[in-house]
């Protein structure tokens, strides 16, 4: 028996007429292809963000149908690691096809790139973004997950949740074409428990269907979907509607901790109130940190209710009378200021870390105490290069401790010093290191006579390695005759012994023809006439004193 098809891919939109209940964001996406298809593209990507299974890749897929363009896909099956990124989309979004129509290259789940299978994507899909060819749509739910440099780089079209109305419009289409006969009030039933989820939808009535001609409301089994809540539907609530319980309702069901959710309610407070209403928001909102500093200090959690309900039902209660209009809800500015300085701070601490090591004091007193005592010693050119160099610090902590900017010709020139300086000191460790442990080979010239630019280093090796030869000799020469160290050899091999041999007699011997006295052992001592004359030997080049009887 061949496995059901889901009915999620049987009836996906082949046109984007097709695709209901977000018309405004379906005319974005055509003229931002229709741009495309002109040669000049509004810009190189589009993100489409929403909720999920409001049509975003059920548009993507249908674009690409529509236009008769050829279409690659990622999702977050794939690894969308920097270099699979870089090898499967970016030759995609750089290259022709064989027919010379565009390639439309779409990554969904954009904002879901997290852990070591996708490290590095975020950075990629930037560099694939600004140099691709070819068209590019990003898929994501939450389109602040997304990097702020992605963002600005892409044009947002934003997906919204799709009425009950007209997802029970689509699945009456869709028994139709089964020959399901299904009760109106069962369609209704199934529209409003998918909250907005056309895909949910579909999933549902496909269940209730399993081997049904008729589907009637007591066939609807499913139950209302636990969906997670929009920030700016919960902040539509707090300071538009009329219940401080609704308000603290519509905080249950969202992916939001308190002390998140007062940082979005401190920002669009004052785009919301005016006047009194404002001030008695701020001291609702003062209350409820209050309370959030008092979890922090005790870890008593079971704080965050009084917490969460002055933030949510006490805003909403500070109002004196209901306000309508349309606001213009945004994130909090702290996190956006964060997010410009976080290269910044990333340079600071690893400076901080670099400084505190060769002081041995912490990177926070480092912080707080040293940074600009390091940074006075830098500004001092005698001083600079080789500070840099000792604590080994890059082009951007050079600029951060000197209060200026990696460009700049006094940043470089001190980098690219220390750079230099740390090279040579490798170099001298090197070659100090190899002279000292590494053995001479057969046929070089002893260790005692290394160049002088060596260092003092190698000629004291030298003469430890010429003394521990003459002892080990000296200790041999009591057992035995030894044969002279070979030119090049080790300094701690074992010299040769000669066994001992009988004497022959001495050619001058005595008178008689007896036998000549054994030779000593040893080296033989030198006439006293020629000693007194190699003490008394010029060095060679010198000359030579005349005596006063020297005629």
């Amino acid at each position: 028996m061949p496995p059901a098809v889901k009915w999620t891919e049987k009836y996906r939109p082949d046109t984007l007429k097709q695709v209901l209940g977000n018309g405004k964001a379906i005319d974005e996406l055509r003229a931002w292809a229709e741009s495309w298809e002109r040669g000049r593209p509004i810009t190189g990507a589009a993100i489409l963000y929403g909720p999920a299974g409001t049509g975003k890749t059920s548009a993507a897929l249908a674009l690409a149908r529509e236009l008769d363009w050829d279409y690659i896909e990622m999702n977050a099956s794939d690894a969308r690691t920097a270099g699979m990124i870089e090898k499967i989309a970016g030759p995609a979004s750089r290259s022709m096809t064989f027919s010379g129509k565009l390639r439309l290259v779409i990554l969904d789940e954009a904002d879901n790139l997290h852990g070591s299978a996708d490290r590095g994507g975020a950075a990629a899909m930037l560099r694939l973004v600004r140099d691709t060819r070819q068209p590019v749509l990003l898929i994501a739910n939450e389109y602040y997950e997304i990097e702020k440099p992605l963002r600005d780089a892409a044009k947002g079209i934003q997906f919204r949740s799709v009425r009950s109305t007209t997802i029970a419009q689509a699945l009456r289409e869709i028994c139709r074409a089964e020959g399901v006969d299904c009760d109106p009030d069962a369609l209704m039933m199934i529209a409003e428990r998918a909250g907005g989820d056309m895909r949910s939808g579909v999933n549902d009535l496909q269940a209730a269907a399993q081997g049904q001609t008729a589907i009637r409301p007591e066939d609807v089994a499913t139950a209302e979907r636990d969906v997670k809540s929009s920030i700016f539907r919960v902040l539509e609530v707090i300071f538009k509607g009329n219940s401080a319980q609704e308000a603290l309702q519509a905080s249950y069901a969202l992916d939001e901790s308190p002390e998140d959710l007062i940082g979005w309610v401190d920002e669009n407070l004052p785009l919301a109130y005016k006047g009194e209403d404002l001030w008695r928001g701020y001291e609702q909102l003062a209350r409820a940190d209050v309370f959030l500093g008092r979890v922090r200090v005790r870890q008593n959690y079971g704080l965050w209710r009084y917490a969460s309900f002055l933030m949510t039902g006490g805003v909403q209660a500070a109002k004196a009378a209901a306000r309508h209009g349309y606001v213009a809800f945004r994130p909090p500015s702290r996190w956006r200021q964060m997010g410009q300085t976080r290269k910044a701070r990333n340079i600071r601490d690893s400076a901080a870390k670099k400084i505190g090591r060769h002081c041995h004091v912490s990177a926070a007193f480092v912080r707080a105490e040293l940074m600009g005592f390091i940074g006075l010693l830098l500004a001092d050119k005698r001083k600079a290069i080789p500070l840099a160099a000792e604590l080994e610090l890059d082009a951007d902590e050079i600029a951060l401790l000197l209060g200026s900017t990696p460009s700049t010709k006094k940043v470089q020139n001190i980098f690219e010093g220390a750079m230099k300086l740390r090279e040579a000191e490798e170099y001298q460790d090197i070659e100090l290191s190899w002279a000292g442990r590494a053995q001479q080979p057969l046929g070089a010239a002893p260790v005692s006579s290394v160049r002088e630019e060596g260092g003092a280093g190698r000629a004291d090796a030298g003469q430890a390695q010429a003394g521990a030869t003459e002892a080990v000799q000296a200790s041999a020469e009591k057992a035995g005759k030894t044969e002279p160290p070979r030119v090049g050899a080790p300094a701690t091999a074992a010299p040769v012994v000669v066994p001992q041999q009988e004497e022959a007699p001495a050619a001058g011997g005595t008178e008689g023809g007896g036998p000549a006295q054994p030779r000593k052992r040893g080296r033989p001592k030198k006439a006293e006439g020629e000693g007194r004359a190699e003490r008394k030997a010029p060095a060679a080049g010198e000359k030579k004193q005349k005596s006063l009887f020297d005629f």
